[in-house]
């Protein structure tokens, strides 16, 4: 706590200010949290200072809010580009990420608990710098970022706006954004160690090393491949839900059966199916092999029956079975090649066909879908002209 307060002041986050009249306050709370490591041990005990943003009021103290994440399909790529390149990939993470954005907006707050200055009790602090749970923090933080980044040479990809290039006379980087997580990769090493340095006499950053642990994605690089797994997320999803003694089931769908609207009784507390099938979409970030199952289970989160969670288990006991399975990415040509399917009317309940679809880059599956089609087809040959459509628009 007293780590995470001096930072905050060291960022000059706030300023003491008297009780404005006709103003909003709002109030924040201290949270703990353990880090593990890709292992499960504790990396470190974690104290942040977080605002109570559903105390916010929009037009007052927040307006816009919206903030890019990184693609799944991003991230596959520039692996695959690394490996076959053989470029080096390297980590950063940013220490107290959100307190290098400057508000816009005026925004009070309560003074932290156990740190209320004695000489102004009645004093709030009036945010300059953004701070955690606040709607705008993600939105604030990532112009930040991006601002500095363009100013350093880089570019936006058109594709994806978590994606930035760099490129200058033969030095070519790419550098991945996901909130406070940073991969780095390029053609020429020293470059890397110039830009880590330079980011960091502007933000606080934590110089990772090796690519090995990213957005819950275990990393192994060897010298001709590189694997990733989440066997970590897979093993604690299992656990969240009691399955860690359950019996491995293959393969991960009962085979020639489809799920319909009304089977079984319908459940009494949807949340903990609603829970398992969310966290199960994750897991599809690495396992292909289960992504027509959990397709299947995705389209009854609204109104779950027992035989959808006997569905949804089912995928968990083929987890149990493949806890290491993951994908891997080698050296190969650079060529985009895609597979696509699509089956006719399938659904029984609205006759809609299912498409899906797997891209490789070289030897590298880089994205892939299932997806139930918006209308429904009226042959065989039309369901299958749209999964080349849908396929067809991922390449591009």
């Amino acid at each position: 706590m007293d780590e995470e307060f001096h930072a905050l002041q060291k960022q000059g986050t706030w300023s003491l200010v008297p009780m404005p009249t006709s103003k909003n306050v709002v109030e924040c709370k201290w949270v703990y949290k353990l880090k593990h490591n890709s292992d499960g041990s504790i990396a470190r005990y974690k104290a942040r200072l977080v605002a109570k943003g559903f105390h916010q009021q929009h037009g007052i103290d927040f307006d816009e809010t919206f903030s890019p994440v990184i693609k799944p399909p991003t991230v596959k790529l520039i692996l695959s580009l690394a490996v076959s390149l053989k470029w080096p990939l390297r980590q950063l993470d940013v220490k107290n990420a959100f307190l290098h954005g400057t508000l816009k907006e005026e925004v009070y707050m309560t003074q932290p608990q156990g740190y209320i200055d004695h000489t102004h009790p009645n004093f709030i602090c009036k945010l300059q710098k953004s701070i955690y749970g606040l709607k705008q923090a993600l939105r604030v933080w990532f112009e930040s970022f991006t601002t500095q980044l363009l100013h350093l040479g880089f570019t936006t990809s058109n594709a994806d706006s978590s994606l930035f290039i760099y490129k200058q006379g033969k030095v070519i980087a790419y550098l991945l954004l996901y909130v406070d997580d940073i991969v780095l990769t390029s053609n020429t090493p020293s470059y890397l160690d110039h830009l880590i340095h330079q980011l960091n006499s502007v933000f606080d950053l934590k110089d990772l090393g090796s690519l090995h642990y990213f957005l819950g994605l275990q990393v192994t690089r060897t010298s001709d491949s590189l694997y990733i797994k989440q066997t970590k997320y897979a093993f604690d999803l299992l656990k969240k839900h009691h399955m860690l003694k359950c019996k491995p089931a293959s393969p991960p769908n009962c085979p020639n059966t489809r799920l319909s609207l009304h089977d079984g009784d319908l459940l009494i507390d949807p949340h903990a199916y609603r829970s398992m099938v969310g966290a199960l979409h994750y897991l599809t970030f690495t396992r292909p092999d289960i992504s027509f199952a959990v397709h299947q289970v995705c389209q009854y989160m609204s109104t779950p029956t027992t035989t959808h969670l006997a569905a949804a288990k089912r995928v968990l006991r083929y987890i149990h079975g493949t806890f290491h399975h993951g994908i891997e990415f080698t050296p190969g040509p650079l060529t985009l090649s895609a597979y696509t399917d699509g089956d006719w009317a399938g659904d029984p309940n609205d006759c809609r066909s299912t498409s899906g679809f797997l891209v490789y880059l070289g030897h590298n599956a880089i994205t892939w879908s299932v997806k139930k089609q918006p209308i429904v087809s009226r042959s065989s040959i039309e369901s299958e002209y749209r999964a080349l459509a849908i396929a067809s628009a991922e390449i591009c």
